[in-house]
């Protein structure tokens, strides 16, 4: 089991930055694939960064460029980067992690098994 707890979030104005951090706690021997998911109001869950097993890290085209996933370890943490924030990034973030599926192959969104209570982020115009 891993349990995992979000924080760093709030309201921000466009252009503004935030840094996300999920801490874990539990089965942290276990190398798991983790991403940062996010919801905005009305929209479907997108997976907006994550780190495979490997150490791969991958982004969606819509946060290229702005957002950076690290992963500490020793601390058990990982961590959001949010730059040049867009109202459009509003939503709650969570922090999700589960085994690989396959070989070199992470779980899509629905297939994470560990989630946390997520984080609040607000962009305003």
């Amino acid at each position: 089991q891993l349990q995992l707890v979000e924080s760093g979030g709030g309201s921000v104005q466009a252009g503004g930055s935030l840094r996300l951090s999920c801490a874990a706690s539990g089965s942290t021997h276990m190398r798991y694939c983790m991403g940062w998911v996010r919801q905005g109001p009305g929209k479907e869950r997108e997976e907006v960064a994550a780190v495979a097993n490997s150490g791969k890290i991958t982004y969606a085209d819509s946060v290229k460029g702005r957002f950076t996933i690290s992963q500490d370890n020793e601390k058990n943490t990982l961590d959001l980067q949010i730059n040049d924030l867009k109202p459009e990034d509003t939503g709650m973030y969570y922090c999700a992690a589960g085994p690989p599926v396959a070989a070199r192959v992470c779980p899509t969104v629905d297939e994470y098994n560990f989630w946390g209570q997520g984080t609040q982020v607000t962009v305003s115009s």
